[in-house]
């Protein structure tokens, strides 16, 4: 029984050390997200260029801390004598006592916290490409429909105007 208790709290040990990767990747995937929209808002390019290489670079890292909590939920599970789907941090608690306990505490409030915050700003990025999705598209439309008499656009007042037949531009070769 002994055996089987250090084998757990060694298990225990090394989740502990993956937690806290996956803690520093969510860190991390805000920092990115905030790069992200303020590349986005300043039009920087070069940015976002640098921005993307980092993502893909550090994506194949991340896959292995990935694969090592999937082994390491497997095991443990194995070693509680519990389902795959019933090895979670909870249930990790409640077999747990003492500083383990509360490190395990400790890891899955924060990473609980940190999810919800980068929910949170994945739905403020997302919206904001859509929105500059949408007046791109929006400011393309009207620089080629420019010169058509159903061209409506907007004074600064917000008032409807319809523009005159002069052509913003000339598409002859």
């Amino acid at each position: 029984m002994r055996k089987a208790t250090i084998e757990i709290e060694d298990k225990v040990d090394q989740l502990l050390v993956v937690l806290d990767k996956d803690i520093q990747h969510i860190q991390d995937s805000l920092s990115r997200l905030n790069d992200l929209r303020g590349s986005v808002v300043k039009r920087d390019e070069v940015s976002l260029r640098k921005l993307l290489e980092s993502i893909q670079s550090e994506s194949n890292s991340y896959e292995e801390n990935e694969l090592k909590r999937r082994l390491l939920r497997k095991e443990l599970a194995t070693a509680l004598d519990c389902g795959l789907a019933q090895m979670t941090l909870s249930r990790l608690e409640t077999e747990l006592s003492g500083e383990k306990k509360t490190e395990i505490t400790r890891r899955k409030t924060n990473l609980q916290t940190l999810t919800r915050k980068l929910k949170k700003e994945h739905s403020s990025t997302a919206m904001l490409l859509s929105d500059c999705a949408r007046f791109n598209s929006v400011l393309l439309k009207s620089v080629l429909e420019f010169g058509q008499a159903g061209t409506i656009t907007y004074s600064p007042r917000g008032l409807a105007e319809r523009q005159t037949n002069s052509a913003f531009m000339n598409l002859q070769f």
